[in-house]
């Protein structure tokens, strides 16, 4: 068996900076990471550019079941001194939109910092090496696939069920729950949302075709960009919303969120008596969802001027566009979610150290906590917040 102080599972973002930080405090730190590379994740976030994190976290931006217990970690550690290491390793980045923050170049830049950060603190990196059962006594006994390892400190950082291609799977929640603590229900977050019938028809003809809309459910109500796909609806504003909605429940969408349709489709009769509704709506949104919408609400108008529409006839329309209400059928699952809401209990852990109340020594960290951020670099901000409090613990 070899010994360390301490013994970190999982070499994704959490994993990595929970072991530099305990590496830079002198502890003896080994990572033990299933797949067959580290960090797999942060290269193919953000297209490859890794949205590392975000100008504008706040605790309001994430959710559990305690909407507090996040505030600690992200207060110790902010997206202000992980952007001074991004800095001191000298990785040019960009604001995106709305503070997101991504690499000029490549995600491959922030898994490099990690592990040159970890290479100088001492810490081994064992990849392609499975855990295959834990055991405890005064501290932890590990059997792998590499080998027998103990440890005074065990840190559990194996992420949740999301893209399982990338690793994702329940080993963190299944040891969580051997070691007596609860795990709250999971499901999959910031995943894009399936429709059946009539919607799913037409989501299919519209395949590709995005635009900037409000979608709101009994939750949440988000503006910015949606895409129709060959399954439903995606893009920034329904995945947001995705983490919010309930399965049979409705949501609502506002294609046209900036403007008041009513006033908009009149001052379109004032100003283009002779037009036909399509030509002015399609300044405002895509040709080809003008005419599907054409031939869903007003297919009998659809070669009347506008000069010859009642009032109370666009006004109906503009109805229909401030306030589409659709029914997904469901979600397109782990496979393709970003996050997976739920985990670890965080009654069971401490918020300022993430270890385990009852068990002394252990901790969890990352995404198999009970902490879910919203699209746009905070479940990063999270991984490093997390990561940074616990290597600063063991």
């Amino acid at each position: 068996m070899q010994d360390y102080d301490v013994i970190v599972i999982g070499g994704g973002a959490a994993g990595l900076m929970c072991a530099l930080t305990a590496g830079q405090r002198g502890r003896r730190v080994l990572v033990l990471e299933r797949s067959n590379k580290v960090g797999k994740k942060i290269l193919m976030s953000g297209g490859g550019r890794c949205n590392f994190t975000n100008l504008q976290v706040t605790a309001e931006r994430f959710l559990s079941a305690n909407p507090h217990f996040c505030k600690s970690a992200l207060s110790r550690y902010t997206q202000q001194d992980f952007i001074a290491l991004v800095e001191k390793h000298a990785i040019a980045y960009h604001e995106k939109t709305r503070g997101q923050l991504f690499c000029d170049v490549s995600s491959r830049q922030i898994l490099a910092m990690l592990l040159d950060e970890c290479a100088s603190a001492g810490v081994a990196i064992l990849q392609g090496c499975a855990v295959e059962s834990v055991a405890a006594d005064d501290g932890f006994r590990l059997h792998t696939s590499c080998g027998g390892f103990t440890s005074g400190a065990l840190v559990v950082a194996t992420g949740g069920l999301s893209i399982p291609s990338l690793g994702g799977s329940d080993f963190g929640y299944t040891l969580a729950r051997r070691f007596g603590l609860r795990v709250q229900p999971l499901r999959a977050g910031l995943v894009p949302l399936t429709f059946s019938g009539d919607f799913r028809e037409l989501s299919t003809r519209l395949s590709g075709v995005s635009l900037r809309a409000r979608v709101c459910s009994a939750a949440g109500s988000f503006v910015d960009d949606i895409l129709f796909t060959h399954r439903g609806l995606s893009g920034p504003a329904v995945l947001q919303l995705s983490s919010y909605w309930q399965p049979g429940e409705a949501l609502q969408l506002d294609l046209l969120p900036e403007l008041e349709a009513a006033e908009l489709l009149l001052s379109f009769k004032q100003d283009r008596p002779r037009s036909v509704l399509r030509t002015p709506l399609a300044t405002c949104l895509p040709m080809n969802l003008v005419k599907e919408l054409e031939a869903l609400w007003w297919p009998e108008r659809a070669q009347t001027p506008l000069a010859e529409w009642p009032d109370k006839q666009l006004r109906d329309v503009a109805g229909h566009l401030g306030n589409w209400a659709l029914r997904p059928a469901g979600t397109e699952g782990y496979r393709t979610a970003e996050v997976t809401l739920g985990g670890v209990d965080t009654r069971d852990l401490s918020s300022r150290t993430m270890e385990c109340k009852a068990r002394p020594g252990l901790y969890f960290i990352g995404e198999v906590v009970d902490v879910s951020g919203h699209l746009g670099g905070f479940n990063f901000q999270w991984a490093w917040s997390s990561g940074w409090v616990a290597g600063q613990s063991v």
